[in-house]
């Protein structure tokens, strides 16, 4: 297999984390608390999405919503390079509002997982080199410019038939996302949405994409990333997080993220 290479680059604007990547990895199932834009450069890549099953190639454009499941896996044996930009909500809402000129909530989503679009693929290249030039009035200028561009065209409003939780699960679903680290068990979620164990585990998959346990697991990683862009030693953010080691945490975070919890905190900080 060709050697993966994962780089974090900073950010001239607030709320924006830039990746660029190359690797032959599959990405297990997992989700981002982020909005997530991207440009593939070299290779292609098959992955599930919110819309179902998707490919794309160089020069196509890739997103995803936040809480949105999907994974990746290259097409042929050489792997893929792309670009990506995640994307704070609060951040995607604010630039919204600009957009729209109206307040925006979680009332945006984008709707198409890959887009063969060389306007909107330039738009991208030229918002990547604005992200990470040196920090001054012009090129902050330039980036917001662009990065407002970019969304007006991406951005669609959210479907009134958009998949929601249903209503039973969502005190379920609160307590994993409020207290990930706790240990609580299928009966106890079930009775919090009044079903039994196998209708809430039914209702769960469907209504998230994934199974309680593996929605728990994504919490985690979250909780963990979180922690440890805030500076918290990789053991204790594992610990505070619900993993019960380092180790765990890291086969996790590989598995999903493509690099170590260790190689993520030299990145950040």
């Amino acid at each position: 297999m060709p050697a993966s290479s994962f780089t974090l680059l900073p950010s001239l604007l607030v709320g924006i984390e830039v990746v660029r990547a190359d690797t032959a990895r599959a990405f297990a199932r997992h989700v981002h608390d982020q909005f997530g834009i991207g440009l593939i450069d070299r290779g292609a890549q098959k992955s599930a999405s919110g819309r179902g099953m998707v490919e794309a190639g160089a020069g196509d454009l890739i997103t995803v919503n936040p809480g949105e499941v999907h994974d990746g896996t290259p097409i042929g044996d050489h792997g893929r390079s792309w670009r990506m930009l995640y994307l704070d909500p609060e951040r995607v809402f604010e630039l919204a509002a600009d957009v729209t000129g109206r307040a925006v909530s979680r009332e945006v989503e984008f709707t198409r997982p890959t887009l063969k679009d060389t306007r909107l693929a330039r738009r991208f290249e030229a918002l990547f080199p604005a992200l990470i030039a040196a920090p001054t009035a012009a090129p902050s200028m330039q980036a917001e410019s662009a990065l407002l561009m970019l969304l007006a065209d991406l951005l669609s409003p959210r479907s009134s038939d958009a998949p929601i939780v249903a209503a039973t699960i969502t005190p379920a679903r609160a307590r994993l996302d409020d207290d990930p680290a706790s240990e609580v068990d299928l009966a106890t979620l079930a009775a919090d949405a009044g079903l039994s164990r196998f209708q809430f585990l039914r209702a769960f998959s469907r209504a998230t994409g994934l199974t309680p346990h593996a929605y728990l697991i994504q919490r985690r990683l979250q909780r963990a990333r979180t922690l440890i862009a805030n500076g918290l030693p990789l053991a204790d953010a594992a610990a505070a997080a619900g993993f019960c080691d380092q180790s765990h945490l890291t086969r996790h975070f590989v598995r999903c993220f493509g690099l170590s919890p260790g190689a993520y905190a030299k990145s950040v900080r």
